[in-house]
């Protein structure tokens, strides 16, 4: 039974060592002298304007929440669509009905106004 999971651990194993390397090496040989250019805020390649400790808006977090739940049914509707001819009417109704909650999700969301940018 082990002989089924040893590459497995053995994969797990040399990432976690080469994680650790690369951690180890960027903290020990690595420059660290800071001066007044690497204090500044920076923000996409430009000087912030603004409040410089201001917090972000919601919004970014939601619709980061939002991308990531809607973009979950593709792990869940990937596999359906390879097996759909094997799963018959069962399988086709379920995942119709996944696909109507989503929309109903997706609706909702709209409504609510979570997909809009400017307000």
């Amino acid at each position: 039974m082990i002989s089924l999971y040893l590459p497995l651990l053995v994969t797990f194993v040399i990432a976690a060592v080469v994680a650790a390397a690369m951690f180890l090496l960027g903290h020990f040989v690595g420059r660290r002298k800071a001066n007044a250019e690497k204090q500044m805020p920076f923000e996409c390649g430009n000087d912030t304007e603004g409040a410089k400790g201001s917090r972000p808006s919601v919004k970014f977090y939601l619709t980061a929440i939002l991308f990531i739940v809607f973009d979950i049914e593709v792990v869940f509707i990937y596999p359906w669509a390879t097996l759909s001819q094997g799963l018959g009417w069962v399988g086709f109704g379920s995942m119709g009905a996944f696909i109507a909650a989503l929309l109903v999700a997706l609706v909702y969301c709209w409504k609510k106004g979570a997909l809009e940018w400017d307000s």
